[in-house]
């Protein structure tokens, strides 16, 4: 999954937690479970990127 990917489903989590129609408990737990693993999925591929973008733009001694 790539990062876009995962922004738009957790995007799309989001809509459907909030939605004002009833869901199940399970099914929200299970939501905002799959939303976090997302979430942290993100911010690594956000962390990788900067270590990246650091080694291009800084120079080395």
């Amino acid at each position: 999954m790539s990062y876009d990917e995962a922004i738009k489903r957790i995007e799309q989590l989001v809509l459907e937690l909030e939605d004002t129609k009833a869901i199940s408990m399970d099914e929200y737990l299970s939501k905002a479970k799959e939303a976090k693993e997302l979430i942290s999925f993100c911010q690594n591929e956000l962390i990788s990127w900067e270590k990246k973008m650091e080694s291009i733009v800084t120079p080395e001694q």
